[in-house]
């Protein structure tokens, strides 16, 4: 055989070899485009993987606060939802999600965050004059401790143990290590619907057949703050 038709041959077998290994057995099959983690925009993926461990599947019946409460969401505002989601709270174990607080989603991840949360509300479900989100006085644990037993304690037990409609105890060091004062008054507000807690407009079940005032819910968290214990 000629040198000429030996080099033909050769690269005639390299070819047909090298087509072969295209096809190879357990060579993997095309997949879908990977997206970098901050091109991720859905707000279903984002929630998922950043809220649903601890405000529940959708929005509920999670650890933390209820996102879909309508109550929730109309006393805190958007204001608030984006503050909250982007720098976090500190001295709890809600982080802060936006990179320029050290947080791992960019500027429009939190805007799709805060859109799709908000989609959850519903205007005026509070009522004409609800209580401010956030207190504007110092509370008084001793006139909280009062309030407490006229509007929570037909739920929550005399001293905040326990009892038959709310058997936890709310007065646990170990919960109140974990929430902020101004979770506790949010939820005092707002109510927890997804556990049976009514908001603070419907919540007129105690002596006084009325709703708490702002100094009333003000000091029932200064009570509550006071049952934490030290690091």
């Amino acid at each position: 055989m000629s040198a000429a038709s030996s080099l033909c041959l050769g690269l005639l077998s390299a070819l047909c070899l090298g087509c072969l290994g295209c096809d190879a057995p357990g060579r993997p099959a095309p997949g879908p485009e990977v997206r970098r983690p901050d091109q991720v925009m859905a707000f279903a993926a984002l929630y998922k993987q950043n809220c649903a461990g601890c405000h529940g599947d959708k929005g509920k019946s999670g650890a933390a606060i209820s996102l879909d409460n309508p109550a929730y969401l109309a006393l805190a505002g958007e204001t608030n939802v984006r503050r909250v989601t982007a720098k976090g709270v500190a001295g709890t174990l809600m982080p802060a999600f936006a990179k320029s607080a050290g947080g791992t989603l960019t500027d429009r991840q939190i805007d799709s965050l805060v859109r799709g949360i908000l989609a959850w509300s519903r205007p005026d479900v509070l009522g004409g004059s609800p209580p401010p989100y956030a207190a504007s006085a110092k509370g008084d644990p001793t006139q909280g401790q009062k309030a407490f037993a006229e509007f929570c304690a037909h739920c929550h037990g005399a001293g905040g143990q326990g009892a038959k409609d709310a058997p936890g105890s709310i007065v646990d060091p170990s919960y109140l290590a974990l929430v902020s004062d101004q979770s506790l008054r949010s939820t005092i507000i707002a109510g927890r619907p997804d556990q049976g807690m009514p908001d603070w407009p419907s919540d007129i079940t105690g002596s006084g057949a009325r709703a708490m005032t702002d100094r009333e819910i003000t000091d029932i968290v200064a009570w509550l703050a006071a049952q934490r214990t030290g690091p």
